[in-house]
């Protein structure tokens, strides 16, 4: 029997996004968000709430970089998450990582992060679903050890967790259980 929750933002699994951008005098800021992703082969959106230093960095720099965190880092992931750019001026040094600008847009790439999309702002929205960033993604950037034979990224190299929004949890993924467009077609005969 299913029983009713009521109106929750309730999808699983939530990517765990991470938004790097400039600031003044080129700080580095970093902040872990979970909701947004791909829109389109060369687009993400996110939704940010416009009073974050990052939707104010974006603003003046037209540019952000999104990357995957891995287990190896997710205390400094979620950090990401806790501090807030308004308040803590020294929050990306505090967290002991570092980044290199972009060779592609206005923004930093976390090195150790082993994932990252170099994006452009494309569209900056507002509408009923609050402040939405549309960014063209300009170049994809991904460490060598999460790379196939074959220079594809391998999922299961790639270390990364996602977000539960039912217990407010991090989740390792990674296991391969079928193959897309492959696994359902015993249904199309």
């Amino acid at each position: 029997m299913k029983k009713d929750l009521g109106v929750k933002p309730f999808v699983f699994p939530m990517p765990v996004l991470m938004i790097a951008t400039y600031g003044e005098n080129d700080t580095v800021d970093v902040m872990n968000m979970a909701w947004g992703g791909i829109s389109a082969n060369n687009m993400v959106a996110l939704n940010i709430t416009e009073s974050h230093k990052t939707s104010k960095n974006i603003k003046e720099r037209g540019a952000f970089t999104l990357s995957i965190a891995d287990v190896d880092h997710l205390a400094e992931a979620d950090f990401f998450g806790i501090a807030s750019g308004n308040k803590m001026e020294d929050k990306f040094e505090r967290s002991g990582l570092h980044a290199v600008k972009s060779k592609n847009v206005d923004a930093p790439v976390v090195e150790e992060f082993p994932l990252t999309l170099e994006c452009k702002v494309a569209e900056l929205q507002h509408d009923a679903g609050g402040f939405r960033v549309l960014g063209e993604i300009v170049n994809v950037i991904a460490d060598e050890k999460v790379l196939d034979e074959n220079g594809n990224v391998d999922p299961t190299k790639l270390n990364a967790f996602v977000f539960d929004q039912f217990q407010s949890g991090y989740y390792k993924i990674g296991e391969k259980v079928g193959q897309a467009w492959s696994s359902g077609k015993k249904f199309m005969e």
